[in-house]
């Protein structure tokens, strides 16, 4: 685990305290349990991966020629 410094107003720095003393949890606990929140709800999906390889375009061409044909 990574220390990082967190700069708070000083209302939600007390409510922080008001809740990890409530809850009988730390003040880290509780800003890491919001960080996951928050970075689970806007999280980006993964790229998907193609489930087969594409080719370089060229049969879809040569399909028209012969249909055409």
């Amino acid at each position: 685990m990574r220390r990082t410094t967190v700069h708070l107003p000083d209302d939600l720095k007390a409510a922080l305290q008001r809740t990890a003393a409530g809850q009988g949890r730390s003040e880290a606990e509780l800003i890491r349990e919001g960080v996951r929140l928050v970075t689970e709800r806007h999280a980006t999906p993964e790229p998907r991966l193609p489930l087969f390889e594409s080719g370089d375009g060229a049969l879809a061409e040569e399909v028209d020629k012969a249909l055409a044909e």
